[in-house]
Parts: structure tokens; C-alpha cells; sequence
């Protein structure tokens, strides 16, 4: 067993461009420098904490979430439904047995 731990594994970030209210970022910038911390991680975070109290969202989001593999599910099941029927219309292709060269 080692004696230091791993560091934790960072998670992917994306770039995201926000226009705000010039004492809407003077206060982020003022709350970041409190915590010690960045921009970044103060919007991150009141992100989070929004989207983990807002009980409705959540519910609206698990329902979207359901739709979603509902939705795969069926487009799965009608492209399996038209492959079988294209294969079923579709009559398979004359095999070359060497005969037509002849003719």
C-alpha cells in the first residue's frame, strides 16, 4: 500500500462564455477572491448547487432523461421493423453460376 494517496482525477472541462451585468461580475470576481478561489469555480459550483435544490428541475429532468431511452428504444425497434420489411419486399439478386457469360 503506498504511503501517498493518488490525486484525484480531474474532470473534463468545456468552455462556456457568459455576458453578465458588470456588478454581477465585480461580485462574483469579490465572492472568488473570498474563497480563495476562481471565477470558474464559483460559477461551477452555485451551478450545482442550484441544480441539486431545484426539486422541480430534477424531476423535469429524470422525465426528459426517460423520454430520451424511450425515444432510443423506439428508433431502434422501427429501424429492425424496416430492415425486415426491406428484406422481406426485396427480392434477393439472381447468384452468377457462370451460364449467363455463354448466352
Amino acid at each position: 500500500m503506498s504511503i501517498l494517496k493518488a490525486p484525484p482525477k480531474q474532470p473534463k472541462n468545456a468552455t462556456l462564455q457568459v455576458r453578465l451585468g458588470e456588478d454581477l461580475k465585480g461580485r462574483l470576481d469579490k465572492y472568488a477572491e473570498f474563497l480563495d478561489s476562481t471565477d470558474s469555480y464559483v460559477v461551477s459550483e452555485a451551478l450545482k448547487l442550484v441544480f441539486n435544490k431545484d426539486t422541480e428541475f430534477k424531476v423535469w429532468l429524470e422525465r426528459q432523461q426517460a423520454n430520451g431511452a424511450e425515444s432510443t428504444r423506439e428508433l431502434v425497434a422501427v429501424a429492425a421493423m424496416k430492415e425486415k420489411r426491406t428484406s422481406a419486399i426485396t427480392p434477393p439478386a439472381p447468384k452468377a453460376n457462370g451460364s449467363e457469360l455463354l448466352r
